[in-house]
């Protein structure tokens, strides 16, 4: 007999006598948006949604406090209303029939990974449901196929969270983790500087490359179109197995520029949707090209059906199911959050992720211009768009990054510190921000420096 979905949920969540109350009761579904509620679905021809048509339009749809400067919203976000809207249909509904509305709606986890692969690009089954970029990073790095005798390089720039996963990951294969700097001043890095640094210390044995699109220590965003292009070439000389696979934690690119992942060229992307792209926090995402997940195996269990089945008949999950979908960590998440992942990605594409992308980098350039202009402040993100996104990072003579967040906020200007031995106060402006926020903020940093 062949097992459904119904009857795997079923006995999973709950006894014989709900599962037969299930079968009995019509499914429940999810409750109607409010009237009056914004609408969650892309404009008429995929394009902009008029009714998001202004920057004022836009920043309406959150409930952040206005008496506050927001600069630091790249950490974790606030949700636009259609998100908070979802969010609050799927935890009514689960709080008033929870098991039945599971069983009824699971099938939502493929409409999350449709909405996924719209945004980036890509296909449905090269989607990975995470909880964040930290997740995401050690469940990727823990499934590469990797042999002892293998190498993994990595920057001297990224975040503790890469360090840290992949420490693990070679303590356990007896692989070697090498850092290698891709530049050397922040400022005046070059994309030939950093393209040129990868390549030399790409060695025969590299298996594994993990670097950081935008770096939060920096703001420094790498060229990692160029970076693919390069480690193609070396590749075209490899066996599969021994491919340099370019592994990208995205995080701080993502909702901010908008290449599709095959323009982007990498392998992997990860990233944590609870930060630019102002989805349900608890949310995130990992990419990979169907061909570079073959071979890769899960680290936690996954809850999709074929896996399940595969198990019963005494076969290999990792035979039946996708790498996206089996990467995924199966168990009970917080289903009201990750359901409404779609409304963010949606959101996105209602303004348009162009129109995002040059909004914000119009913002960080006037705000690193500003920086730039005042003395006793050093700014350490390079002023080319090509090479930063949102983040700028800068220092204040005689102040310490944590004095200068602080005093900041006194004046009700919300910053941030980077959480590195090396670190520096940053300013994020974003497509909730003004022009004239930035100017404020930029006139309280001169109010510093003097």
């Amino acid at each position: 007999m062949r097992l459904d979905r119904r009857r795997f949920l079923a006995g999973t969540l709950t006894s014989a006598v709900a599962a037969r109350a299930a079968s009995a009761a019509p499914p429940p579904t999810p409750p109607a948006p409010a009237p009056g509620a914004a609408s969650t679905a892309p404009a008429a021809g995929g394009g902009p949604d008029p009714a998001l048509a202004t920057w004022p339009s836009v920043r309406d749809q959150f409930l952040l406090d206005r008496s506050h400067v927001q600069m630091a919203l790249m950490l974790f976000a606030s949700h636009p209303r259609p998100v908070r809207e979802a969010i609050d249909r799927h935890r009514r509904a689960l709080d008033e029939n929870p098991v039945l509305y599971l069983e009824a709606n699971f099938k939502l986890e493929a409409a999350v990974r449709e909405a996924a692969a719209a945004y980036v690009g890509g296909k449905p089954d090269e989607i990975a449901l995470t909880g964040n970029t930290t997740t995401g990073l050690a469940l990727l790095y823990g499934a590469l196929p990797l042999r002892p005798q293998q190498e993994i390089l990595t920057t001297t720039h990224d975040h503790y969270v890469t360090f840290e996963s992949l420490r693990l990951r070679a303590q356990r294969t007896g692989a070697k983790v090498r850092r290698v700097p891709l530049y050397a001043v922040p400022e005046k890095a070059t994309e030939d500087e950093i393209v040129s640094n990868l390549v030399k210390a790409v060695g025969p044995r590299t298996r594994i490359v993990a670097v950081t699109w935008v770096h939060s220590s920096t703001g420094v965003k790498l060229p990692i179109r160029r970076m693919a292009d390069a480690l193609g070439e070396i590749n075209r000389k490899r066996a599969e197995s021994d491919r340099a696979l370019l592994c990208v934690d995205g995080v701080h690119a993502f909702g901010v520029e908008h290449e599709s992942v095959g323009e982007l060229g990498c392998d992997f992307l990860v990233a944590g949707c609870h930060k630019w792209l102002f989805g349900p926090r608890g949310t995130g995402i990992v990419w990979g090209r169907a061909d570079a997940w073959k071979g890769t195996s899960g680290i936690i269990p996954c809850f999709e059906w074929a896996a399940l089945e595969a198990w019963m008949h005494g076969k290999n999950p990792d035979d039946v199911v996708a790498g996206g979908p089996r990467t995924s960590p199966g168990g009970f998440q917080v289903f009201e959050h990750r359901w409404a992942l779609p409304e963010a990605f949606q959101f996105h594409q209602r303004i348009g992720k162009e129109r995002i992308s040059a909004r914000i980098h119009e913002l960080g350039t006037r705000c690193k211009q500003g920086l730039a202009a005042i003395p006793k402040v050093k700014l350490h993100t390079p002023m080319s768009e090509a090479l930063s996104a949102g983040i700028t990072c800068f220092e204040v003579d005689g102040l310490k990054p944590k004095e200068v967040v602080e005093r900041l906020l006194a004046r009700k200007i919300v910053a941030s510190n980077s959480p590195y031995l090396t670190s520096y106060a940053r300013l994020t402006p974003g497509i909730l921000n003004t022009p004239e926020e930035v100017d404020r903020a930029v006139t309280e940093v001169k109010v510093l420096a003097t």
